[in-house]
């Protein structure tokens, strides 16, 4: 019996969201075999890396993709509590939708690190990866070889990292192009990232 439902599960800090995350779900809505994409913030990074408070990241994921037709904003790992593992998640998420046929949805930026996630091998039967290229990216040579291949770039070279840093020098101009409008109103409105320490999340 075919499985009722396809869905890329798109998890990450979105510390903040970002227009590149805005058009990767666009994206692969638009020419991926899927019906649905679930978008699921951290609740809590298993490497203790600091992030904005999960109920704002929550807020910021809605006000950016949560109008989006077939698009869910998920709450799971904050149900699920403690440090966040995909493992764990994608567990959950397939022992309460057995119907489900489930894909990982990921930017090439995150290939070098995949040999290192927790049993990686399990994610990848649980949910096949799908690669989404991005612009911007330089191998670096001392990576774990991954089996995976990025496609030719398509998401612009934008990075939480690069948002903070401006956001945190107060450089409103420099990050209009980086998030969407109302993430970027909900991150003055509660001044978020202000003279932060900006760490790559």
């Amino acid at each position: 019996m075919a499985s009722s439902r396809r869905v890329a599960i798109f998890g990450g800090s979105f510390n903040p969201i970002h227009v590149s995350h805005v058009l990767a779900v666009t994206y692969a809505l638009s020419v991926a075999p899927i019906d649905a994409v679930m978008v699921i913030p951290v609740y809590q990074h298993p490497f203790a890396k600091e992030l904005a408070p999960y109920e704002d990241r929550l807020a910021m994921c809605r006000l950016a993709v949560g109008w989006l037709p077939s698009v869910e904003v998920s709450t799971v790992e904050r149900e699920l509590g403690g440090e966040s593992l995909t493992l764990r998640t994608l567990e959950h998420l397939a022992a309460t939708h057995p119907d489900w046929s489930m894909r990982l949805l990921v930017g090439a930026d995150v290939l070098p690190d995949l040999p290192r996630w927790h049993r990686f091998e399990r994610i990848a039967e649980l949910a096949p990866p799908l690669v989404l290229g991005r612009a911007g990216l330089t191998p670096d040579p001392d990576d774990p070889p991954s089996t995976l291949t990025a496609p030719e770039p398509l998401l612009p070279a934008v990075s939480s990292t690069e948002a903070r840093a401006a956001l945190a020098a107060g450089a409103l101009e420099a990050v209009r192009w980086m998030l969407p409008r109302a993430v970027l109103e909900h991150i003055v409105a509660r001044g978020l990232y202000r003279g932060t320490d900006v760490k790559r999340t």
